[in-house]
């Protein structure tokens, strides 16, 4: 594809493209193109994991798969697309194993945050040219599936974003309204924001997140010590003060056979895992037992979980967070002085005691991004002349807040939103009800009530969750 669609004939990037054919060619309807979002999860190693474990977001069913060609496209900067670097492996292991102190705004001292700012900047600019680094914003994205859709022979495209992918939907479905044959937009990103203040973006990110560590709590209190005994009635409390405990002493993890190395558990990591975990209802279970090993000693438990979190919202040191970085960057409108960054730390923290921690100064690689992108698309993403929309939303989704999907729904010309209640990032694949209203938008074009919710069972903190079937 054309790094920069103004300059056809100028530089190239490759994209790594894969479709599952459907599996009834007969009633075939035609090619649904996905992104499972990041920025930076590859859609064709998601594609490649298919059939998905059932209850996992954005799962497609027997239905879609039997109607569709599903193909996957990974993004410029992305997985097998010519993905981003900016550290070294060296760099990426030392940042892996830096202690965290979660009682600073942004996990370290200002002047260190500012340091791994310019070596992480640097670096994305001494393994890939700065064209190439501005050439990563979504409308680019949404400009290369409209090749893909051409290269396929396809006249319309049927399409499913999920979290990022719900920026990429819209921007495909403005651009190239006539284009879309249907499209379903599910943990959605305000779209408005993204291209707007980052900070604010990331402070709404953190007390989504927040919201739904407040709801472990309280379901662990309403649920009593005789089947949630962490805390003994005040899990709050009790959370807080093994964050510090383990910040003061971490606790040392001896290597297991045939296992990771050891390590150590310090407070940040058990909060960077705990936002985690608490994220979703079907993890409660193991975030609970986790949280009394540690308070017994035993920091195993959580130092496994920390170790597989994903890069999404915040940072963690991770190859995929630099092609998360980087695409955030190429859309993004990034304060670049630190006093903005300070100020919307303090608000962070302030708004959300906890996660907030974990979402100040996280744009600082954004405020000094060394390729700016001056041609990009900021204009509202309102899918005129595209077909309705659907849009799902959880009601306590911990990285795309609810109010993000009604702000959507609003800016897009025209859509339908439809409401899962409980918590968890994505709905498509964890909820009987959605999962048939998802398939019948897809399938046949045809779309529940307005503001129609979708009931879901009753989270627990010791037990596994058993989804409701309504």
């Amino acid at each position: 594809m054309p790094q920069e669609y103004n300059e056809p004939d100028g530089a190239q990037i490759p994209l790594a493209v894969m479709r599952h054919r459907a599996t009834d060619p007969e009633h075939r309807i035609g090619s649904l193109i996905f992104n499972p979002g990041g920025p930076g999860v590859p859609a064709t190693e998601t594609l490649r994991n298919l059939p998905r474990t059932a209850g996992t977001p954005g799962a497609f069913s027997a239905a879609v798969l039997a109607r569709f060609d599903v193909v996957a496209v990974d993004p410029r900067g992305v997985g097998g697309s010519q993905a981003v670097r900016c550290l070294t492996d060296k760099q990426r292991a030392d940042a892996a194993g830096t202690a965290f102190n979660p009682a600073v705004p942004g996990g370290k001292p200002l002047p260190r945050l500012l340091t791994d700012a310019a070596t992480f900047t640097d670096g994305c600019v001494k393994q890939q040219s700065r064209k190439f680094l501005a050439s990563l914003s979504t409308d680019n994205v949404a400009r290369d599936i409209d090749q893909v859709r051409s290269a396929l022979g396809e006249d319309k495209i049927t399409y499913y974003g999920l979290s990022y992918g719900t920026v990429v939907g819209p921007m495909y479905a403005t651009l190239f309204p006539h284009r879309v044959r249907q499209m379903v937009l599910d943990a959605p990103v305000d779209t408005n924001l993204w291209f707007g203040n980052s900070l604010t973006f990331l402070s709404d990110v953190a007390v989504a997140s927040e919201r739904t560590l407040n709801a472990w709590f309280k379901t662990c209190r309403t649920e009593g010590t005789a089947v949630c005994p962490f805390g003994a009635g005040d899990p709050q409390t009790a959370f807080d003060t093994l964050i510090d405990t383990l910040e003061a002493k971490p606790l040392r993890i001896a290597p297991a056979a045939g296992a990771a190395p050891g390590g150590q558990l310090d407070g940040a990591m058990a909060l960077e895992a705990t936002r985690a975990l608490a994220g979703d209802q079907n993890t409660w279970p193991l975030l609970t037992s986790a949280l009394l090993a540690a308070q017994k000693g035993n920091g195993a438990p959580l130092y496994t979980l920390w170790s597989s979190v994903t890069v999404s919202p915040f940072p963690v040191p991770t190859a995929m967070y630099e092609a998360h970085t980087a695409v955030r960057c190429a859309d993004w409108q990034t304060p670049v002085g630190v006093v903005a960054h300070r100020a919307a730390a303090t608000k962070a923290v302030t708004e959300a005691k906890r996660i907030g921690t974990r979402a100040a100064y996280s744009a600082l690689n954004c405020a000094r991004w060394p390729a700016p992108n001056n041609d990009r698309v900021t204009k509202p993403l309102t899918g005129a002349g595209a077909p309705s929309v659907l849009v799902v939303a959880g009601r306590l989704d911990p990285v795309t807040p609810h109010h993000w999907a009604e702000n959507m729904t609003r800016t897009l010309d025209s859509a339908v939103l439809l409401t899962r209640e409980g918590v968890g990032h994505g709905s498509y694949g964890t909820n009987t009800c959605v999962n048939s209203a998802v398939d019948a938008a897809l399938v046949h074009g045809t779309h529940p009530a307005d503001d129609a919710v979708c009931k879901t069972g009753t989270p627990a903190t010791t037990r596994p969750f058993v989804p409701a079937n309504r």
